[in-house]
């Protein structure tokens, strides 16, 4: 099975995953991504959604948070204020799964709108718990397909903050989460200078050149020394690939 582009993804997304990690959850790609994980090197990856479910086992991809497939076979079940003010706040989200409209950068993430705030050219769905998550989780991992448009050089509106915002450190606004530490595209990896913040090209994938990655953003893309090349999915990830698709 030759694994294209998207799918390419989400493995390197189910490669970091550590088993016995706590990770928030969201529907769609994440779900997927969790759900690789658990089939191939971590079993007791401790899944949290904000409707409240903790320690979720689905045996299907849900299509909401509010999906009973969520609920059974649980840890537990709690209010959508527990899971933001006693895990999240309270520090106990090693990581958070964010995508976005737009990505800048700095890894700020823009989910409001496209355009001036008083007058968007497209109104988005908002930051829902994204901003929490941005703040407080361990580490974030961004998961979006690259494109110009996607990775303008500043976002519309920061919904999400990243590394740095209006000319300010993260550390600036004692934010105590790490923010995003990988921004995994489909053809590249990014994440941030240590020093700047700034997001550079420090993994691409098979098949994939350099150029290929920088014409995907807005900004003179710097890329690290010792570029990493991705090792291409294994069989076995292949193989539950395939089941998780189906899923």
């Amino acid at each position: 099975m030759a694994t294209d582009a998207s799918d390419m993804m989400l493995v390197m997304a189910a490669r970091e995953l550590k088993d016995g990690e706590v990770v928030f959850v969201g529907i769609g790609l994440p779900n997927r991504v969790c759900n690789l994980a658990r089939a191939l090197h971590a079993p007791n990856l401790v899944l949290i959604y904000e409707s409240g479910a903790v320690g979720a086992v689905p045996t299907r991809v849900p299509p909401s948070i509010g999906d009973p497939a969520l609920v059974t076979g649980s840890l537990m079940v709690c209010s959508m204020s527990d899971i933001f003010q006693l895990f999240l706040q309270g520090g106990k989200i090693q990581v958070g799964f964010l995508g976005g409209a737009q990505v800048d950068r700095f890894g700020n993430i823009n989910t409001t709108v496209v355009g001036d705030y008083g007058r968007p050219k497209v109104r988005l769905p908002g930051s829902g718990g994204a901003c929490e998550i941005a703040i407080h989780a361990h580490r974030i991992l961004v998961t979006t397909p690259l494109g110009r448009r996607t990775f303008p050089e500043r976002v519309d509106f920061i919904t999400s903050p990243g590394h740095r915002m209006h000319g300010k450190p993260r550390s600036f606004f004692r934010h105590p989460g790490a923010g995003p530490v990988k921004v995994i595209t489909d053809k590249g990896i990014l994440e941030p200078d240590a020093e700047t913040g700034e997001l550079i090209l420090t993994t691409v994938y098979p098949g994939v050149t350099v150029d290929e990655v920088k014409a995907g953003v807005s900004w003179p893309l710097a890329v690290r020394e010792h570029l990493i090349v991705a090792p291409a999915p294994t069989s076995r990830e292949k193989e539950a690939l395939t089941r998780v698709q189906a899923e």
